[in-house]
């Protein structure tokens, strides 16, 4: 990917701008509200992090909305109803989104999932995951005709470009890491580009900083791997190449020094002092879930408006991510002190 020397300009100090209020949505911004009021807390998750075993974690949710029926807390049941919540709460943003084009906006991450599984299948002999997600904007069941027959015509043009970005990287010397480097160069390029033409200054903000995110998890994933990857940073974030790429060159208490006058200075401090003392890199992902949650919860202050609905959206699919890692963790009997690492405490 060619790296672009422009960058955005930021003009804050710790999160962006969540935009301004939208009086469409006053209905569906007072649902969000009340339905926020059931989140679970810190807390909760953390006691069931530190539960003796998983019948005793899956019991704190006993009184939740997360309660199987019949009360049946196997490990089936309860993966069964989370991702059924999962998808309850993907058609309550559905049916509250006025602008459509933002729903597909967010199924494209489905979609995009779809071409990694599809292209690590068509290209490699390490693929990825079992099934295809039908919770996308192209129905599941297309993926696998339209790559046995390499007919990706019917596909989306960023999509076609998407996978011809993926398979001439791969193809340069059969890195697998090139293909996620290409589809996720070229989605974030996509929905940046659209959000921006539909002026939505909250969705712009919140895709310019999950492509930081990406960066600094690159930027910490080949420093750690001492790659010599440098051009395959993505675009529109509020980092400079430059930064990244002098971080990768860089001794760890340099790379948080380049990062100090930055917002992310406690991700990048935090994230590297864990990965020097522990050689991984759960840290960095719970600073960052900690940082763009702390951003969405600024939509509080939105009276009405697309914000909130997205921030619930949000806040509730790490919410049942959450719930699903600390479940597997607790059937796989992993140290709970890891599952607190990883979840924030």
């Amino acid at each position: 990917m060619e790296l672009n020397s422009e960058q955005s300009i930021r003009t804050f100090y710790l999160y962006p701008t969540v935009g301004d209020d939208d009086w469409r949505y006053g209905f569906a911004t007072g649902l969000v509200r009340s339905l926020q009021t059931k989140l679970l807390t810190k807390g909760t998750l953390a006691d069931m992090a530190g539960a003796e075993n998983y019948d005793s974690a899956a019991a704190i949710l006993s009184s939740s909305e997360y309660a199987p029926p019949q009360d049946s807390f196997g490990p089936e049941d309860m993966e069964k109803n989370l991702l059924a919540q999962r998808s309850a709460v993907r058609k309550l943003f559905t049916d509250l989104m006025i602008e459509k084009e933002i729903i597909t906006l967010f199924r494209l991450r489905d979609d995009f999932a779809n071409l990694r599984l599809a292209l690590r299948r068509k290209l490699t002999e390490i693929p990825i995951g079992t099934d295809y997600s039908n919770e996308g904007n192209v129905p599941a069941e297309d993926f696998e005709l339209l790559f046995e027959e390499e007919n990706y015509d019917p596909l989306p043009y960023y999509m076609q470009e998407a996978i011809e970005d993926a398979v001439i990287a791969y193809y340069q010397n059969k890195d697998i890491r090139q293909i996620d480097f290409a589809l996720d160069g070229k989605f974030y390029e996509y929905v940046l580009s659209r959000a921006s033409q539909l002026k939505n200054i909250f969705l712009c903000e919140l895709i310019k900083m999950q492509i930081d995110f990406v960066n600094i998890r690159t930027m910490l994933r080949l420093k750690f791997t001492d790659s010599e990857h440098r051009d395959v940073f993505i675009e529109g974030g509020y980092i400079e190449f430059s930064k990244l790429k002098n971080a990768i060159d860089s001794d760890y208490e340099a790379i948080k020094i380049l990062f100090a006058s930055t917002q992310y200075s406690d991700i990048v401090e935090t994230g590297v002092n864990y990965l020097v003392s522990n050689k991984s890199f759960l840290m960095l992902e719970q600073k960052c879930e900690e940082h763009l949650a702390a951003f969405l919860k600024l939509t509080d202050m939105i009276t009405a408006g697309p914000q909130p609905v997205i921030a619930y959206f949000l806040l509730k699919q790490s919410e049942i991510r959450n719930l699903r890692l600390i479940l597997n963790a607790k059937k796989n009997g992993l140290d709970k002190e890891l599952i607190l690492d990883r979840i924030g405490r």
